[in-house]
């Protein structure tokens, strides 16, 4: 048996990119979807949240106007954003390619549905902290009614990984909620000592 004629053979079918059967399944209703895209949306919401917020925490840290923080958390907001859900899709894209170039099954063949998923998981969930600077009146309390809402909207979507997964949704919650406090102290605490060195 000519063992080095077969290996040749099968480097020449991977160098050509023979891949299996796909691997990906389409999901079907509300539960599976949010299963598929669980990773994407978790990424998406909790970046979303503490990426606004702690420009928030940056920002009233530093003591600038409800005006600044309105401008620079929008843009961030969406720049941020649309970098997160075209990156995802890149990283799927090129997964999918070494993987084609590997001989091996196709896992993802919507990558593009992927991003989409973390960039509008992103907005929805980072544009909370912004809320109160929409809303007129009680000025003083804003970045407290952020902060708030932040925390909240953290342990909210920690906690809503138990509806598809079998952790439980304290403890999902209660992760998502101190490693958000953790970064959003550091981001407040940040502006405050950039501030106070550029005064």
């Amino acid at each position: 048996m000519d063992h080095a004629g077969g290996m040749s053979d099968t480097r020449d079918l991977i160098g050509a990119g023979a891949r299996g059967p796909s691997l990906h399944v389409d999901p079907t209703g509300v539960e599976d979807t949010v299963r598929h895209y669980i990773r994407d949306l978790i990424y998406g919401a909790n970046d979303g949240v503490l990426t606004t917020f702690a420009v928030v925490a940056g920002v009233t840290g530093g003591t600038l106007s409800a005006g600044t923080v309105l401008v620079v958390g929008i843009a961030n907001l969406l720049a941020d954003g649309m970098s997160m859900g075209v990156g995802n899709y890149l990283g799927i894209q090129a997964e999918e390619s070494v993987r084609a170039a590997q001989g091996l099954a196709e896992r993802e063949a919507r990558p593009a549905r992927h991003g989409a998923a973390t960039f509008l998981a992103f907005v929805l969930a980072g544009v909370v902290p912004l809320v109160p600077y929409l809303v007129s009146g009680a000025t003083s309390r804003r970045f407290g009614w952020a902060a708030a809402a932040a925390l909240a909207t953290l342990f909210a979507v920690g906690a809503a990984r138990a509806l598809v997964t079998t952790d439980r949704w304290w403890r999902t919650g209660l992760e998502m909620l101190a490693l958000g406090a953790a970064v959003a102290g550091v981001a407040y605490a940040t502006g405050a000592l950039v501030a106070g060195l550029v005064r």
